[in-house]
């Protein structure tokens, strides 16, 4: 089975990808988290979420 080293996650949903990354938690260690608003002047903000390969 191949797993990969690092893992860039972008989402615009906050709630799936919390809920997605508490199954990858056991694989996968979150490095960083960081919101990047993309569209200006709207409601929307997407999450980048850095995941590395635990050990």
């Amino acid at each position: 089975e191949m797993e990969a080293e690092k893992i860039v996650y972008v989402s615009c949903n906050a709630a799936t990808q919390a809920r997605d990354l508490e199954l990858l938690k056991e694989k996968y260690d979150v490095v960083r988290i960081k919101p990047v608003d993309m569209f200006p002047h709207t409601q929307h903000v997407e999450n980048v979420v850095l995941l590395k390969l635990k050990g």
